[in-house]
């Protein structure tokens, strides 16, 4: 029997017929050092990835921070210097020195860098100074870190200029108050539309005050902190359509002298059950500021919190313009209590009350079948 002969057809490489521009948008999506390694596919890849609009630098992918180092230097060295970035990502723990910080910052911003995500540690005493005046920014996400004190707050500057900025994620900082005893230091960021504050504080002053006209969501997470280190706030923005809030609220974060009757929808999450008075009386307040809302989600351990307040059917503003109610119940949190979720609907236009998933029907009473215990 004769053996027939198959003919191997040679498999074209229609990937590398690509454009540059569809095979640079592909590498994108990519890790700087996954995107290196296409170079030996062809000689169509080997200089591709330093044309690459993004960076993305994960400490955890090598052995040392001090081969971590010598990579983020060698790449900065031969990437294309005419190709401006779009992002940057840049995540490492364990940094000793703040120098290599130092050299990845200062090579986005004179990239006119749009999109800047760091999250580390390292022993920096100092906002970066390049950051300052990142005209071509339009979200910033930054944390640092201490890798030994837990805690430690970097100064966040009085004042940034960064026009195009529309995004803010802060985590770690502190603020410190001017000569009138307030501190002020979203004014300068007109374009600002969403603000997030992770274990922030405030220093040498009573309140916080958020200026900004075009705000339209903010998020404040608090923890155990010193009852000195807490501050009023005042907030300045017309336009804010969301407020999410978790920690533990204390007397002094107020909504003093502010005007929240924009926002619709507002989340609220106690992590830590208080029996305090002072808790109890917080919510009250924040709830007769807020009571233009529409959408409520809230704890558990916050309605068991509002059932401390004495008098609570007083104290409770209507509630006229709520359309929709999301309890929210962790393993380990309190029971709702009894009668609460009624006092909150009262006089709502038939609310949904949702746990986890969104329910239909009218809520009655904190039994109501809807309501997860």
């Amino acid at each position: 029997m004769k053996r027939k002969m198959v003919k191997r057809r040679k498999i074209k490489d229609r990937i590398s017929d690509l454009p540059d521009a569809l095979l640079l948008h592909i590498l994108s999506f990519l890790n700087t050092k996954q995107a290196i390694h296409t170079c030996i596919l062809s000689p169509r890849w080997k200089n591709l990835w330093k044309y690459v609009p993004t960076l993305t630098l994960i400490g955890s992918q090598f052995t040392t921070i001090k081969i971590f180092t010598k990579f983020v230097s060698r790449i900065l060295s031969i990437r294309n210097i005419s190709t401006n970035l779009y992002s940057l990502r840049f995540r490492s723990s364990n940094i000793k020195k703040p120098n290599l910080v130092e050299t990845i910052l200062n090579y986005a911003v004179s990239h006119k860098v749009q999109l800047l995500d760091v999250y580390i540690e390292c022993d920096i005493q100092h906002f970066p100074t390049c950051l300052l005046w990142c005209r071509s920014l339009t979200s910033l996400d930054l944390c640092f870190n201490h890798p030994t004190a837990y805690g430690t707050t970097i100064l966040f500057p009085s004042s940034l200029n960064m026009p195009l900025l529309t995004r803010l994620y802060l985590r770690h900082f502190a603020f410190k108050a001017g000569n009138d005893g307030r501190v002020d230091p979203f004014s300068a960021l007109t374009n600002l539309k969403s603000l997030t504050m992770v274990y922030c504080k405030v220093v040498g002053a009573q309140n916080l005050c958020i200026s900004s006209t075009k705000l339209v969501s903010l998020y404040i997470k608090m923890s155990h902190y010193a009852p000195e280190t807490y501050f009023g706030m005042e907030l300045y923005a017309p336009s804010l359509c969301t407020f999410n809030f978790s920690g533990i609220p204390v007397q002094k974060l107020c909504w003093a002298k502010s005007n929240l009757s924009s926002i619709k929808q507002v989340s609220i999450d106690i992590i830590e059950f208080w029996k305090s008075k002072e808790t109890s009386l917080v919510l009250p307040k924040w709830l007769i500021e807020l009571a233009n809302m529409e959408s409520l989600t809230i704890s558990s351990t916050a309605l068991k919190v509002l059932s401390l307040v004495p008098n609570l059917l007083v104290e409770l503003p209507s509630l006229c313009n709520l359309k929709s109610l999301k309890v929210e119940k962790r393993q380990i949190s309190p029971m709702i209590p009894d009668g609460i979720v009624d006092i909150l609907i009262q006089n709502s236009p038939s609310p949904k009350c949702m746990s986890g998933v969104v329910v239909e029907g009218d809520v009655s009473s904190a039994s109501h079948p809807n309501v997860a215990h």
